[in-house]
């Protein structure tokens, strides 16, 4: 059965949230967003997704200042955090590229990425681009360190990165990423010609498996049409659901 690059994706990310219950994803993150309602899907509505900014099934009233309060206290326990800039120790930069404050390019600025990184357990970073200009040798700019010192109050942290190519897992012991899979299509040496920083491999590195006829009926369907409440034109893009479908 024939599947988009985007489905394949939402299909990993729904992989790696199993066992959560209450998944939250921030703004701009239709792929992440789609995996967590797929997710709630394949666990029979057990989960509750919160998705900043949307409208269903998002339930809170104030976005940002109820998506923080629940972090400390401990009530998500899983997020999405990508960036501009992502290296080997899993720091991401938001802010710009060059040397702080003059930097040649500007993002929109790191918003409460490092206090989500501390405190949510399961962090998932998410870029699609898998480039050298992207994961690099060190970020230019640490909006949110992927780990701390010791003697830190630190329950939060990246567990996984996910790719256009592949799949890696975080060592935070370590401080290292490990390549656990690559997506059909791809290989090892791919990923390794388009990452900028070194990493482990997985004994063995295997490839991603697809999205199965059952899943992708639900992306397509109930996913698809939820999602299309929050991200119309991400929606219209990849399932052809048109704008303003309220599911």
């Amino acid at each position: 059965m024939d599947f988009s690059r985007e489905e394949h994706l939402i299909a990993v990310v729904a992989r790696l949230l199993d066992g959560v219950g209450h998944v939250a994803v921030g703004m701009a993150s239709p792929i992440p967003g789609s995996g967590a309602l797929l997710a709630r899907e394949l666990s029979g509505g057990s989960m509750r997704v919160s998705i900043l900014g949307g409208g269903t099934p998002q339930a809170w009233a104030d976005n940002g200042v109820e998506l923080f309060d629940c972090a400390a206290q401990g009530r998500i326990d899983a997020f999405f955090l990508g960036g501009g800039q992502i290296d080997g120790q899993a720091n991401i930069n938001l802010v710009g590229v060059g040397d702080y404050p003059h930097q040649r390019v500007r993002w929109a600025g790191s918003f409460g990425s490092a206090y989500l990184y501390f405190l949510v357990p399961r962090v998932i970073l998410f870029r699609q681009e898998h480039t050298r200009r992207v994961l690099v040798p060190k970020v230019d700019f640490i909006s949110a360190p992927g780990t701390s010192e010791p003697n830190i109050h630190r329950p939060g942290g990246p567990t996984a990165l996910v790719t256009d190519l592949c799949r890696f897992s975080f060592d935070s012991a370590r401080r290292r990423f490990r390549l656990e899979s690559v997506h059909p299509g791809h290989s090892v040496e791919e990923v390794r010609d388009n990452t900028g920083f070194d990493f482990d491999l997985a004994e063995p590195v295997t490839e991603t498996p697809p999205p199965t006829p059952e899943v992708l009926e639900l992306i397509r369907n109930p996913v698809a049409r939820r999602i299309a409440d929050t991200y119309p034109l991400f929606a219209n893009r990849v399932f052809g659901i048109g704008e303003g479908i309220t599911p």
